[in-house]
């Protein structure tokens, strides 16, 4: 990649897992009242359809990593475990009690934190309890993420005897000076041993996610860890970049200095290498950041066009309606968001009121659906495309025109109803995005928000 390109597009930029992106949400017309009537029509609309998606966030871990910008809280006390799944079992029966009839999950992911903090004993109460109030949708996949250091063999087996086919493990990077900077020590060894057991087992879909842009990474650090991955052979790998915003995060993203992190080149360097590996190894690049085998349903999902993006990242198929549980957990009726409360002592304290924890949210005008309908767009099909009656809004000219410099410099095609992302043009795909954000533009932050977008 040419370095002026670089230079004059890496800028803080939104990673468009919504839009409105979250800073723009409008709460003032926010309401729980509002919030559980978009729910019921998306659930009206949806569910013996397309079945909704179920997302808990399950917040505790032992220890702290450096790089991570995820909600979670740092303990070493299981006993917390059980308040927690009690906590989450009662804001699902809320939400239950809101719907005119029993929800069909058609995904469910635990993230976090880390779920395999939960022993394997309080996941299963907490499966349990979820299906005691739905079920499950035909074609259903669950998923959940797993720590190497702390995944047992029976972490494996009771959510595979659950209905868990999908897991993805947190690899990060294989150097030594690296994961003691990010506080992340785990050897290949445990790696191996979790991704063998969950062939052994019968996982059919087995993901590692890694990192470029971490302190101390170099080229060859990088390409050391991409061939031990390829030795494990994992069905898909996200190949996030470090977003590195402790304006935001504070000191948990401050256990290094400022000089150890790649910067620019130097850090776009490390994912094009790590790129061009995958792609030797057969791995093909899947909407932005994600690499996929043929075999794998995201690479199936890519390809015929049905390759959605939500609070929960890619996904091989769209539902209209996520539900998220547990501390800080987004939900998404398609017209409107819902954020929970992202202090545990305040999610407490709504659930004991016997009340949806939720605490803010933004409720999508006929312009902002138009909007993320061209963003998910760009961002699963690397296209977008409008007619005189569908997709068209008013500031299109105004767009396309600010996206003159971009086709100049071959980053896109501007076609006549359509624009198409070049090979070239992925790596931007979120400059591309930023173009289309009506709201980024008519209200640029004073402050930044966002991470860099290289």
């Amino acid at each position: 990649m040419e370095s002026s390109i670089l230079q004059k597009y890496n800028v803080p930029g939104p990673r468009y897992t919504s839009y409105p992106t979250v800073p723009y949400w409008d709460n003032s017309g926010f309401t729980a009242n509002n919030w559980q009537q978009s729910l019921v029509r998306a659930f009206n609309e949806s569910n013996n359809i397309q079945g909704i998606s179920l997302y808990i966030h399950l917040p505790f871990c032992e220890s702290m990593c450096t790089f991570c910008g995820c909600n979670k809280r740092v303990t070493r006390r299981h006993e917390v475990e059980t308040a927690y799944i009690t906590a989450v079992l009662n804001e699902w029966a809320m939400y239950c009690d809101m719907l005119p009839q029993k929800p069909l999950i058609k995904e469910l992911h635990l993230g976090g934190g880390t779920p395999t903090f939960f022993s394997p004993e309080n996941l299963e109460i907490l499966i349990n309890g979820i299906f005691d109030r739905a079920d499950k949708m035909p074609g259903y996949e669950f998923s959940f993420e797993g720590h190497p250091n702390n995944t047992t063999k029976s972490h494996l087996q009771t959510l595979y005897n659950l209905g868990f086919r999908r897991v993805s493990f947190g690899v990060q990077d294989y150097n030594e000076a690296v994961q003691k900077a990010i506080n992340r020590l785990q050897s290949f060894h445990n790696v191996a041993k979790v991704t063998l057991w969950s062939r052994e087992i019968g996982y059919t879909s087995v993901s590692h996610d890694l990192v470029f842009g971490l302190p101390f990474q170099t080229t060859g650090s990088i390409i050391d860890t991409i061939e031990k991955t390829k030795a494990l052979n994992p069905d898909r790998i996200a190949f996030y970049s470090y977003a590195h915003v402790p304006w935001i995060k504070g000191n948990g993203q401050r256990g290094f200095n400022e000089n150890d992190l790649p910067q620019d080149a130097q850090k776009r360097e490390l994912y094009e290498v790590g790129k061009q590996i995958l792609s030797q190894k057969g791995f093909h690049e899947i909407g932005m950041d994600h690499f996929a085998l043929e075999t794998d349903s995201l690479y199936t999902s890519y390809t015929h066009g049905t390759l959605h993006r939500n609070f929960m990242g890619y996904s091989s198929g769209k539902t209209q309606l996520m539900i998220g549980l547990g501390v800080s957990s987004i939900s998404d009726s398609w017209y409107s968001f819902a954020q929970n409360e992202k202090s545990l002592e305040d999610y407490y304290k709504r659930i004991e009121m016997n009340e949806l924890p939720v605490f803010r949210g933004h409720l999508l005008t006929d312009e902002d659906l138009l909007i993320r309908r061209h963003i998910l767009n760009l961002m699963c099909r690397f296209k977008t495309q409008w007619n005189a009656i569908e997709g068209h809004f008013e500031e299109l000219p105004q767009v396309l025109e600010s996206l003159g410099e971009m086709q100049n410099d071959g980053l896109l095609e501007i076609r006549e109803k359509s624009i198409i992302i070049t090979q070239k043009g992925k790596p931007f795909v979120r400059n591309i995005c930023m173009a289309f954000d009506l709201r980024l533009k008519r209200k640029t932050p004073q402050t930044q928000l966002f991470s860099m977008v290289v």
